[in-house]
């Protein structure tokens, strides 16, 4: 499946290819993005796909990026980068990290406003530590942060709820025309959204706190009180939700948290 956005003359056209790819994301595809059309940039290719092979080959791909070094969004930065004569780009200070999971050496670095081919990074780290997006006229390419319907796991240790919530804010203060999320269709209301997944997140901190206050002394029993749907199939991945949730509380001094026994009580008054 693939997407193209509409184009005005200040725009960047951004093309959309839904990849099926190993991921627990809802779907069981991971979007990966060509971004322009004289100079490109491919990002997040998950997986090698013949419509995406031909793209590859057509516009002939100029760099080659990844919003986030997560399994499920690089598994053929490899295979393109040896196919193409693409520069490939890593956020700086997470180069081992690019490294390890897509088995690259990147060509080049960059840092939150450097440009990277024809768009220009955004930082956006709390799903994971390494987030970024890819900003056109068009909108942003914004991986793992936000998604049309559902929510977006922030998985502690990794996942940090402190600056995923930043995140969200950065985008619903920057009021992009679109936002091209790593999972699901284009967002074309990027601050409705934005503001619901925050609202998620912050009903979300109120009943895991109103747990904690109730008595729950660990994170099993704070997802028990905490969580009224069927976690059944994702019940690790709301675990771990949970104890971002936590660990921001902790840092906020509204709870007493101990990662070494996983035991959290309420902070004094």
């Amino acid at each position: 499946m693939s997407e193209s956005t509409g184009t005005g003359e200040a725009g960047t056209h951004v093309d959309r290819f839904s990849v099926p790819v190993d991921t627990r994301a809802p779907g069981g595809t991971t979007n990966a993005y060509v971004i322009g059309t004289d100079e490109t940039l491919l990002v997040d290719p998950a997986a090698r796909t013949d419509t995406l092979d031909t793209v590859v080959r057509e516009k002939v791909a100029d760099h080659v990026a990844v919003t986030h070094a997560h399994p499920d969004h690089v598994g053929a930065v490899a295979a393109y980068a040896a196919e193409t004569d693409a520069t490939v780009w890593a956020r700086r200070g997470y180069e081992d990290r690019f490294v390890d999971a897509t088995g690259v050496e990147p060509d080049r670095t960059f840092v939150a406003g450097d440009r990277v081919g024809p768009a220009t990074a955004v930082e956006l780290p709390g799903h994971a530590p390494d987030g970024v997006g890819f900003e056109t006229r068009n909108g942003v390419v914004c991986g793992d942060v936000a998604v049309a319907e559902g929510s977006v796991v922030v998985a502690a240790p990794e996942g940090d709820m402190r600056a995923y919530l930043t995140a969200l804010r950065r985008l619903h203060a920057r009021d992009p025309p679109a936002l091209f999320p790593g999972h699901g269709p284009r967002i074309d209301d990027p601050q409705g959204v934005c503001a619901r997944l925050i609202d998620h997140r912050l009903a979300r901190e109120r009943a895991v706190l109103a747990a904690v206050r109730g008595g729950a002394t660990d994170l099993d029993e704070v997802l028990e009180a905490a969580y009224e749907k069927d976690l059944t199939g994702v019940r690790d991945l709301a675990r771990a939700t949970v104890r971002a949730h936590v660990e921001k509380l902790a840092y906020e001094r509204r709870v007493r948290w101990e990662a070494s026994t996983g035991t959290v009580e309420a902070a004094g008054e």
